[in-house]
């Protein structure tokens, strides 16, 4: 898997292109950038690389991780996948979300509903949907053979907030334990900050329960 990351918006959001270099099939995960001067940077990369996107996955709904959501779209007439449980933050209501965090941009509404365990597929490549809430209800971490895409569930030394709105620290808990048991030498690419690995952050990430850890 080709992972290319772009770091976007007011909120410092990684967004990434992940591609089959076979098939040159891509799709681009959490496209949290407001403006066209961002998006083209990634736009050039596709062209660039020459990859065809096949789809929009968002890991949850905060505005900084959807916003450019619609620009993506409009570009490459590619459908936006996210988890059931947050598809209420995009469309209507989402834009109303978006305004009073003080975001100029907001996502349309989602064409398919993730669950957990349901597959992302592009060329030869396979991303499962693992549900990670806590820090949304409907937060989700895709996992590959060798990397997973945690977005604001776990980050190199520290976690997802639980004090917004509809998080919750007991399923965040939960959430770090599914991803303490992947393999250790995956890849992890956070919603926010440096990439790191799973046994990385079970070492010496303070923030994880106690029986994440290995000390």
């Amino acid at each position: 898997m080709m992972v290319q990351t772009f770091t976007v918006g007011k909120l410092f959001t990684n967004c990434y292109v992940a591609a089959c270099q076979e098939t040159r099939e891509a799709i681009i995960i959490d496209p949290g950038f407001e403006n066209y001067s961002e998006a083209e940077k990634i736009f050039g990369f596709v062209k660039e690389k020459m990859l065809n996107l096949k789809f929009i996955v968002n890991t949850h709904g905060h505005p900084d991780h959807v916003c450019g959501n619609g620009i993506i779209k409009e570009k490459f007439n590619t459908p936006i996948l996210i988890h059931e449980k947050d598809a209420f933050m995009l469309g209507t209501l989402g834009n109303v979300i978006a305004k009073f965090f003080g975001f100029k941009t907001s996502s349309p509404p989602a064409d398919f509903l993730l669950r957990d365990g349901d597959a992302v597929k592009f060329g030869n490549l396979t991303l499962k949907v693992l549900h990670t809430p806590g820090h949304s209800p409907g937060s989700i971490s895709l996992v590959g053979e060798k990397e997973v895409f945690t977005g604001d569930t776990l980050f190199a030394g520290s976690i997802g907030r639980t004090d917004l709105p509809r998080g919750s620290e007991k399923d965040m808990k939960h959430s770090l334990e599914k991803l303490a048991s992947l393999p250790e030498f995956f890849s992890v690419y956070p919603g926010h900050g440096p990439t790191t690995t799973i046994g990385e952050e079970k070492r010496s990430n303070l923030f994880l329960p106690w029986s994440c850890r290995q000390l």
